[in-house]
């Protein structure tokens, strides 16, 4: 209900310049300032609660859009970054959060501890993607505890090191798909039974990078390679999933985690800032948000898509 069209909002005072209101709407044009405060300020007065109603409705329509409550996510690489963030973010909505993580421990109980410091629930899930039996093992054991699985963001994944095309060894090669496709493809299939018994509510979350749509500048081209053969494996799914799970894809820019402390220099992440539109590189917590609307119902149309997230840096 608008300030300006509320009935009750200002008498009718015929003959006079006070004469403000006619079918439900403000003439300006014969209306003082002072008046209109002083009206107002009456109105406000009688209705002392009207400001507070419409952030209310807003809340109301969030917590249908985007509201997860009673669904399980399950979150690989949890440990840190964009993982953790979106795990956070996850259980804030209310979902049951699966913690996957490799080798960060710490990581992923300082996660686990901050969902919980909110009233949210999860569990620790170890192991290597890599492996089959690693990979069914996460799934079953989530499920198990979980009673179901709502939401997989496949975010696990590294750059593992720079390397020309040219004088890249086989071993990095195949090393790069394993840790950013085949892993996936692993966790995936496995999730697939249960993300269809989802009520409608399946979605399948692929973590991109940037460097499919460079090509992986600076020897990061078996990474780019992999990244987009993940683009590709998340197309088909939405393909061969539908109408029961959706499937889409992030594609974060430059983010301000440990990966770019790792793989870029200083003075590289200020170049960045000064080739994005945005003046910036994003958070983690930005990234967040896109995997939440992917998540949630307010998303329930889009399958096979990409959500860009590079502050202008690029675009389609």
């Amino acid at each position: 209900m608008s300030l300006l069209n509320h009935q009750s909002l200002f008498t009718h005072q015929s003959g006079s310049r006070h004469e403000a209101c006619r079918q439900d709407k403000i003439l300006y044009n014969s209306y003082h300032p002072e008046d209109l405060i002083a009206s107002l300020t009456q109105f406000l007065h009688r209705q002392p609660n009207f400001l507070l109603k419409a952030p209310a409705q807003v809340t109301s329509f969030q917590q249908t859009q985007f509201d997860l409550t009673g669904r399980a996510a399950l979150v690989t690489g949890a440990g840190g970054g964009i993982g953790q963030a979106a795990a956070i973010t996850l259980a804030k909505a209310g979902a049951f959060i699966g913690l996957h993580f490799r080798s960060n421990e710490a990581g992923a109980r300082s996660t686990l501890a901050e969902i919980e410091q909110h009233g949210g629930h999860g569990i620790l899930l170890p192991g290597d993607l890599t492996l089959e039996a690693d990979a069914n093992r996460i799934v079953d054991d989530f499920v198990a505890q979980a009673g179901r699985l709502d939401v997989l963001f496949n975010n696990a994944g590294d750059p593992l090191t720079r390397s020309s095309l040219e004088n890249c060894p086989t071993d990095l090669w195949m090393q790069a798909f394993q840790v950013n496709v085949h892993s996936a493809f692993l966790v995936t299939r496995r999730a697939i039974p249960p993300l269809r018994n989802a009520g409608g509510h399946g979605s399948i979350i692929n973590n991109l990078s940037l460097s499919v749509q460079t090509g992986g500048s600076g020897g990061a081209g078996p990474y780019a390679a992999a990244k987009g053969a993940l683009q590709v494996f998340t197309r088909t799914l939405s393909r061969e999933l539908a109408p029961q799970v959706r499937a889409n894809c992030i594609m974060p820019g430059v983010v301000e985690t440990r990966h770019h402390e790792v793989f870029s220099t200083a003075e590289k992440m200020a170049d960045y800032r000064r080739q994005t539109p945005l003046g910036r590189n994003s958070t983690s917590d930005e990234i967040a948000q896109a995997v939440l609307f992917l998540a949630s119902d307010a998303s329930s149309f889009m399958t096979g898509g990409v959500i860009d997230l590079n502050g202008g840096r690029f675009l389609r």
